[in-house]
């Protein structure tokens, strides 16, 4: 059984990413907390326990982690850029009383295409961000 180490470097190696530590930092930070942090919330994370990165390299990180397709970027409303090491499709689902993020089984919505392409418009892609109350807060 790999350990996630040795995942997380391969996954460097396999997309073609420098594996510094703050990158490495960040990408087990985020699959062990699945729960969609901001970039400041990353950074204060990985800096109780390695206090060298600035919030910048943060930042920077996050973006070449991105483009690599190793992480996603997600995108509420006017709120901060969340952040997530899942990148199968899939939607999510938003607290309004609490903001929690959770993630959604990935399904089809039959005829969006069609119904998206309207137009000028070309779909190249879709995903559903679901908003109410969790079971928590319900």
């Amino acid at each position: 059984m790999r350990s996630i180490r040795s995942d997380i470097i391969a996954s460097f190696r396999e997309r073609g990413v420098r594996c510094t530590s703050q990158r490495y930092a960040i990408l087990e930070y985020l699959l062990r907390h699945p729960t969609h942090p901001t970039a400041d919330e990353i950074y204060r994370a990985i800096n109780r326990t390695d206090p060298r990165a600035s919030l910048a390299t943060v930042y920077k990180a996050l973006h070449a982690l991105a483009e690599a397709g190793l992480i996603r970027e997600v995108r509420v409303g006017c709120g901060a850029v969340r952040f997530e090491a899942n990148t199968a499709r899939h939607h999510h689902f938003v607290c309004e009383r609490c903001g929690r993020m959770e993630d959604l089984d990935w399904f089809d919505i039959p005829r969006l295409p069609e119904k998206a392409a309207a137009g000028r418009r070309k779909l190249l892609g879709y995903e559903l961000i679901l908003h109410g109350l969790c079971a928590h807060c319900a």
